[in-house]
């Protein structure tokens, strides 16, 4: 009788343990599968595309996150730059004259200096601007950064240039042109940033020679799926310039003075 209750407590023990077990495993399973599909791989921080449009225009194109969009004073061509990314606004003799802003300080100088990257100088233009608490962008037509609408000045970016109005179909041309758009209408490598309704944006650079209403086509076509917002003209013929990696566009070689750099 001994031998056999000792042999029943042992068993009962035994169970008792490979149900610890069991349980243990299960909920280690479920657990660990949890973890795999409530976290996905962390997405690339910029993908690089060449997108040849059906008009004829050859689009180079960076896809990003609006967090890693760094603006940068420069005075080189951006395939010499260790930094990736392409041409920013306009300038003139080392003078930037587009805004290039982030979190109210120019990129070049102090707030209010000529040719900082304060201004759009002479006129009020298109400039994209990122509002980080917001989580939203607009293109604003302002003629300098203290004009700009965000709900917090220490956390956004403003990169100046000529309104695109791609929601703007009949009259784009026309803004474009009070914004002093030049050689709108001469074949041109040309220069754009775009955003979609997802707040992907886009650095593209043409360096197929196209009128600005080609460039701007081509991009509504190719770019960003068909859930484009807006964007601007930035820069071109010889400033349109890139650099991802390898992939290097030069334009004509000459220095240019602000770009859009990835931050990573």
């Amino acid at each position: 009788m001994y031998l056999i209750r000792l042999f029943k407590a042992h068993a009962a023990q035994l169970l008792i343990y490979l149900l610890i077990v069991i349980i243990s495993f299960v909920w280690t399973l479920i657990w660990g599968i949890h973890t795999i599909t409530s976290q996905p791989p962390p997405k690339a921080s910029a993908a690089y595309s060449i997108k040849p449009a059906s008009n004829g225009v050859l689009l180079h194109v960076i896809q990003t996150a609006p967090q890693n969009i760094g603006l940068k004073a420069i005075t080189a061509n951006v395939t010499d730059r260790q930094d990736n990314g392409i041409n920013g606004g306009f300038f003139w003799q080392g003078y930037l004259l587009s805004i290039a802003v982030t979190n109210d300080q120019p990129v070049k100088g102090q707030p209010g200096d000529y040719g900082s990257g304060w201004y759009n100088t002479d006129r009020k233009r298109g400039t994209l601007v990122w509002d980080e608490k917001a989580q939203t962008f607009t293109v604003q037509i302002v003629e300098n950064a203290s004009e700009l609408q965000v709900l917090d000045r220490s956390r956004y970016w403003a990169q100046g240039g000529v309104s695109m109005g791609l929601t703007n179909p009949l009259g784009w041309a026309e803004q474009a042109i009070s914004e002093e758009m030049p050689v709108i209408n001469e074949k041109r490598m040309r220069s754009g940033i775009v955003y979609d309704r997802m707040n992907n944006v886009y650095l593209v650079v043409a360096p197929t020679p196209c009128t600005g209403e080609e460039f701007r086509t081509a991009v509504q076509e190719q770019v960003g799926e068909k859930q484009l917002v807006d964007g601007l003209f930035l820069d071109g013929d010889g400033s349109s310039q890139l650099k991802v990696a390898n992939f290097l566009l030069p334009g004509d070689h000459r220095e240019v003075y602000q770009m859009i750099a990835l931050l990573k």
